[in-house]
């Protein structure tokens, strides 16, 4: 008995249509590939993906107007995702969550094959972030339970709430990801991050002000937050690293 292959309801987002063709085409060869599909900019994207609930999303990074990065965050991401990029500098080493792969253009049928191939088994193929992370580099990764998009260098603390931390970034509340502090302090670059407290890491960019408090403590006052960090004896000479106070 031949075993028919498990089908993906997929769509193409790209803003040529001569990549979205030549896409299309490849994918023919892939029959558990069925291209449902196709968007040449975010707001068709939007409601594509809200017509066909595909399971794989073939997702162009750079697109005039808004980006690929823009599309995630207006949706409610169910479908693995594999990039398409012209650029090599968006081949983040900070995939994580539904970010399946990526691809660079032009695509190569040998590369669309891996690619596919991680879809079957369902083994993401983009790079980990434990190398390390650069200070202008884009992490992806669950936040709040919904994979999401951050800048690095939007991060202003991040604080400790067991097997998971809260990540408190732009203007947003803070919002719970499945990060440890300790998993964070291997990734997140010693530049301009530093661990002030058992229980906290700081981006020292939004530091405005440090006063002593208790027990030879100090009080850490970030921009944006109301209530100020304690930073501890043993966590002050890091940070006198960085600052001068």
């Amino acid at each position: 008995m031949v075993r028919i292959p498990e089908r993906f309801a997929s769509i193409i987002v790209d803003d040529e249509w001569l990549v979205r063709a030549e896409l299309q085409r490849m994918l023919r060869q892939f029959p558990e590939i069925e291209v449902v599909g196709e968007a040449e900019n975010v707001a068709q994207a939007v409601q594509l993906v809200k017509e066909k609930r595909p399971d794989v999303i073939f997702l162009d990074i750079q697109m005039p107007g808004e980006t690929g990065f823009d599309l995630l965050e207006k949706i409610d991401v169910q479908a693995k995702v594999i990039f398409i990029t012209a650029y090599d500098q968006y081949a983040l080493r900070a995939f994580e969550v539904n970010a399946l792969d990526y691809l660079l253009k032009p695509v190569t049928p040998e590369r669309l094959a891996k690619a596919i191939q991680r879809l079957r088994t369902r083994q993401p193929g983009a790079a980990s972030p434990r190398a390390g992370l650069n200070y202008d580099d884009v992490i992806y990764l669950l936040v709040s339970g919904s994979p999401r998009f951050v800048k690095i260098a939007n991060i202003k603390c991040i604080l400790a709430a067991g097997n998971y931390s809260y990540l408190v970034y732009g203007d947003r509340r803070p919002e719970l990801v499945p990060k440890t502090l300790s998993q964070w302090e291997e990734i997140l670059p010693k530049s301009h991050f530093v661990r002030v407290h058992r229980s906290a890491i700081v981006n020292f960019e939004y530091v405005r002000d440090i006063k002593k408090g208790k027990n030879y403590n100090y009080q850490l006052f970030l921009q944006g937050l109301e209530k100020p960090l304690t930073l501890s004896r043993r966590y002050a000479t890091r940070l006198k690293k960085h600052l001068l106070w």
